[in-house]
Order: C-alpha cells, then structure tokens, then sequence
C-alpha cells in the first residue's frame, strides 16, 4: 500500500474529514487532498506529525506494502506504570532518546514506555526509577550495564503518558531528536532539552524551552504561552495561519522575524493578545512561520 493510500485509510478510520486533518497538522484541506492522490508527500514535520497523531511509525507510514503483514511498530519494549491518586509536580529525567513524546490522558496511572527495533537488551539496560514525595512524581531512566547515551539516542524511543486528572507542574529534560508534546492542560511545563525538533499539540499553558541548539517548533494550536530561552541560537516555530498572539523580546541581542508561506514578511503579531511568544536569551533569534505545509 502506498503513502497517499495509507493516509486516506487511517483517516478514515480515525473517523476525520480532510478538513480535519488539514486543521491538526495546521496546512490547507488542498493540501491533505493532494497527499492522498498521491500528487505529493508531505515534508519530514509533517511526516512526523501524522505519526504521531495515528500512532502510526514513520517507516510503516512510508514502506510500501505489497500485501504481506504489517510488522509491529517496535521489537522489544518495556513498560512502567504507577498510579497517581492527587495532582502532582513532575520532575522527570530521560537522558538520551532518539524519539521522545510525552502526552496526557484519560487514566490514574503514570505510564512509561520504552521502545527499540535494535536494542535486544532494552529490559536490562535500561531502569525506570518512580519516586512518590509527597506532591511530587521524580522520574529518572537510568542506563546500565555500560550502554551509553549515544547507544539511546539511537536506538531507544521514549513514550510517556500522564493522567490528565492529576496534572500540576511538570519538569522535563531530555536530549531526543524529537520531542513531541501532546495533549497537555497544566499550568507550566518546563523542558531542559537538546533536540532539533519540538511538536506541540493541544497545548494549554505555559510552555517554557530551554535549548541552546537550532529548532524546528512545531506549534499545531497556541492556548496560553510558549517562551523560548537560547543563546546563540537561530530557531522557527510554526504556528497555525490566523492565530492571534503577541510576540515578545527579552534578554540581549535577540530578535524575532516574520515569515508567510517561506517568504519573510512584515509583523504579524497583535499586541497585548492573551497568547504569547516570547524569546528570551542572549544573540538569538527566532523566526515564526506562517503557512507550513501548503
């Protein structure tokens, strides 16, 4: 089975129009159409996007299939579960991941899942620590015998789900090609990371990024606030066409540009909007972009 097949499949499936689809992935219903008749395929975000928004892995998303079996996304897996009784500030440690998502849900436990096609060892290389203190959840994954984060950062994907129920506070560092963030209504969430590549969904809050490497910031809906903090960074974040918000500078020698449909463009910001954009640092700056995809 093809791309644009797939796509039209689960979709279906997930029960969504194009119009749907078109408005989670922030890109024009032309777009999706175009996709599905197989007229185009959609650049790498994008990729990503619908991955994880079906649930769905990339290579299973792109392979193409000529009838036999689909394989299970992942080979070896581990999982960790604890249930959580009141709201709690999380404070979670990952170290090196080659995917990352963390993402609310309906539930009482917390749920950690660890994932790798390559890794045999993943069960005892890798140790899940969850620590209950008082109001707060410590989460730590720690490596063993001898595996390095280089090795994780390769092999290993990282899947956590927390109750949405019992969401206050939430730290979390991680160094991951990709982090995506999903379906999250809290007050703060704080990420010390080191990734190229952020996909914020159905986000409500304060999200507050620290990175000092180049990104990509995939922002599919803006509901509150998102401020990044670098030094001597370049980073994009893309956010839906239409959305008001107002972009703020702080810290020294940094700067915000416009871009519409990959052409720079003049501000488009509105000020004193409930959402906002802030960039924070030192000699950086960030680009928000406009029309991705179409």
């Amino acid at each position: 089975m093809i791309f644009a097949e797939k796509l039209k499949s689960i979709r279906k499936q997930a029960e969504m129009s194009q119009e749907q689809l078109a408005e989670k992935l922030g890109v024009s219903r032309q777009a999706v159409t175009k996709w599905e008749t197989d007229a185009g395929i959609p650049d790498i975000e994008n990729i990503m996007a619908i991955s994880a928004l079906f649930d769905i892995s990339i290579d299973e998303l792109l392979s193409n299939e000529k009838g036999e079996k689909k394989p299970a996304e992942y080979l070896f897996e581990s999982f960790t579960e604890y249930d959580i009784d009141e709201p709690k500030h999380y404070d979670m440690k990952f170290g090196g991941a080659k995917r990352f998502r963390l993402s609310g849900y309906e539930g009482e436990k917390i749920r950690v899942r660890l994932a790798s096609n390559t890794l045999s060892t993943l069960r005892g290389d890798f140790k899940v620590k969850i620590d209950d203190i008082r109001k707060r959840i410590d989460v730590d994954v720690n490596r063993k015998n001898g595996v390095s984060e280089a090795t994780a950062k390769e092999a290993v994907s990282i899947f956590v789900q927390i109750p949405s129920t019992y969401i206050g506070k939430i730290e979390c560092a991680v160094n991951a090609e990709t982090v995506e963030i999903r379906s999250l209504e809290c007050d703060s969430i704080e990420l010390d990371v080191k990734t190229p590549n952020i996909i914020l969904e159905d986000i409500s809050g304060t999200v507050e990024i620290n990175c000092d490497l180049d990104m990509e910031v995939v922002c599919h809906s803006l509901k509150g606030e998102v401020d990044i903090n670098q030094i001597s960074a370049t980073s994009r974040i893309h956010i839906p066409e239409d959305t008001v918000f107002t972009a703020v500078t702080k810290g020294i020698g940094t700067s915000i540009s416009y871009e519409k449909a990959g052409r720079q463009t003049e501000h488009f910001d509105t000020p004193n909007a409930e959402n906002i954009i802030e960039l924070n640092g030192i000699k950086s700056e960030l680009v928000i972009c406009t029309g991705r995809g179409v």
